[in-house]
């Protein structure tokens, strides 16, 4: 039997960032996309010293009862709402997360959600697929446009700040509204403005949420928030599901009370509100803002790093990259080098 820790990998991924592990641990990699029962994933963490999962595997208290052997959750994602951080801490369990390396691709995928929602792109490609045309009628297919119009964001992390610099380019003036306000260079890089949440609301023509889900922005955006919006506005969420109230949000598009939406992510995801499905005025895509082939890599590399760095190897060896509970390398005897820093925010996205 190998002295060597395991990593049990939940997912296929990148053969080749994984083999990174190899020289080093005993790799188990899922030879195809699934979901585990709780019972069955709780098995799985109980048999590894490590393991890189997904936002599919949500590990708390009950799955980790017996993973004794467990020393160390990488997640691959940048948001961790799928871990409870307090009872791995209570294990002495650390996790780490993927910080920064999909920032550029999810604000690129925002852009798009909100080009495509404005301007019908989802709508018109169903019709002209199913053979009808409208080239013809010059009122047909009318959208709306963003140059020139009040880009909003809702959590202005690095995200979000990468958001609000692509506005230079549709010449968009930015508001934001973020629990902590950012330093005024920040805020002159990304030519934004602070502002309350309800200025938000009333004064976005396109209003997109970065913020990660937790216990306090569970329904940020909800009915009573949609009514304050504009009528003609575009809600954009790459975030979390269960940021916006699903239902809410399906009535005030159906009822004309906004315009648009553009939706990556979905209360009760895998499942789609029924509603959101029969409506012409929303873009819907399945939690992809951060697929690209280069990010998905970046994605696998930073979660093999953190594993190995546990483990003592790799340029970061002894002290993880991204760990998102100093307290349990604390426990697990590990030396922390001076000012080493953790993240202290959850981005949402992927």
């Amino acid at each position: 039997m190998s002295d060597r820790p395991s990593v049990w990998v939940s997912r296929p991924t990148f053969d080749d960032v994984i083999a990174r592990l190899a020289p080093h641990c005993e790799v188990d990699v899922e030879p195809e996309e699934r979901k585990f029962a709780p019972a069955e994933l709780a098995a799985k963490l109980a048999a590894c010293d490590a393991a890189i999962v997904g936002l599919k595997e949500h590990i708390g208290a009950a799955e980790l009862a017996g993973a004794k052997r467990l020393r160390i959750v990488a997640n691959l994602a940048v948001g961790y709402d799928n871990l409870d951080l307090a009872a791995l801490s209570a294990a002495g369990i650390a996790a780490s997360n993927t910080a920064d390396v999909l920032n550029e691709s999810v604000a690129d995928y925002a852009w798009a959600l909100l080009l495509g929602a404005a301007r019908r792109m989802g709508a018109a490609e169903r019709w002209l697929r199913a053979g009808q045309w409208h080239a013809t009628e010059f009122k047909g297919w009318l959208g709306t446009d963003v140059r020139g119009r009040t880009l909003g964001i809702l959590g202005m992390g690095r995200i979000g700040q990468a958001i609000a610099r692509r506005a230079q380019g549709f010449g968009m003036p930015v508001l934001y509204h973020n629990r902590t306000r950012l330093p005024e260079a920040t805020e002159r890089e990304c030519r934004a403005r602070h502002v309350d949440k309800d200025t938000l609301l009333r004064e976005s023509d396109c209003l997109v949420l970065v913020l990660p889900l937790t216990p306090e922005t569970r329904h940020a955006i909800g009915a009573a928030e949609l009514a304050r919006m504009k009528p003609s506005a575009v809600l954009v969420n790459v975030a979390r599901g269960g940021i916006v109230d699903d239902a809410a949000l399906a009535a005030a598009l159906r009822e004309g009370r906004l315009a648009a939406a553009g939706l990556d992510v979905f209360e009760g995801e895998p499942k789609v509100h029924p509603e959101l499905l029969t409506l012409d005025n929303v873009l819907l895509s399945p939690h992809i803002a951060s697929a690209t082939t280069d990010t998905r890599r970046a994605m696998t590399a930073v979660a093999v790093d953190n594993v190995l760095a546990f483990f003592g190897h790799g340029p970061h060896a002894g002290h993880p990259p991204n760990l998102l509970n100093p307290e349990a390398l604390a426990a697990a005897g590990v030396a922390l080098p001076p000012h080493h820093h953790f993240p202290t925010h959850q981005e949402p996205t992927r």
